[in-house]
């Protein structure tokens, strides 16, 4: 049975100053380090026989597809299904001004953290971002390579999370999904094998922005 990888990249630091939770919001490319950061995993995956090269939407995923799919002579294309999950919080600063927690006007917003109930059920995005995977994944095996996706943090976590049998509810400051890292779900046609988990820009993600605009350790 024929072994297709498909390999799920988080985006490289975006350049976020006024540290806002810019989720869906356009325009929010990558800084000089998450261009870096995007160097390192298209070097991490220059060895690997990809055959197709696809990213979320958003400006900073398709920045971090570029040189990925440079290094094998492709094109990025994208899909929907690839994009950053749902936040009613999105381009605010989150524990500030209409996104402080310890307003009561948005307790109403935290009251269902296992659906959540700030943003997109949960069970919809690994839905979605399995049901691109699944395409690209046939895709890939048709063209005698592997697949990468280039998307965003939450989506990835959610989709290992189902994919190893975990609830999807969690603490979010114990998500495996640095930035710039891949996580490559192995195929056995098309039943999963296996989950590797890989961070080639680790030594640059030490002080990075995160996407909620916190800095990272």
């Amino acid at each position: 049975m024929t072994t297709t990888v498909v390999h799920l990249v988080r985006h490289g630091e975006v350049n976020n100053p006024d540290r806002i939770l810019y989720g869906r919001m356009p325009g929010y490319r990558l800084s000089d380090r998450g261009a870096q950061m995007a160097l390192r995993v298209a070097d991490h995956l220059a060895g690997e026989d990809i055959a197709l090269v696809r990213s979320s939407p958003l400006l900073r995923a398709q920045q971090t597809a570029a040189p990925i799919a440079a290094a094998h002579q492709l094109p990025v294309t994208t899909d929907q299904r690839l994009i950053e999950s749902g936040n009613r919080f999105e381009g605010q600063r989150m524990g500030h001004g209409d996104a402080k927690l310890s307003d009561p006007r948005n307790w109403r917003w935290f009251v269902n953290p296992l659906r959540p109930s700030w943003g997109e059920p949960y069970r919809e995005q690994v839905a979605r971002v399995l049901a691109a995977m699944h395409q690209a994944r046939a895709e890939a095996e048709e063209l005698g390579g592997d697949a990468v996706l280039v998307l965003h943090q939450l989506p990835i976590w959610l989709v290992r999370r189902s994919a190893e049998g975990k609830p999807l509810p969690h603490d979010p400051r114990r998500r495996q999904c640095s930035l710039c890292s891949v996580t490559s779900f192995r195929f056995a046609g098309p039943h999963l094998a296996g989950v590797d988990y890989a961070e080639p820009a680790a030594d640059l993600v030490a002080g990075a922005v995160d996407a909620t605009g916190g800095k990272l350790t």
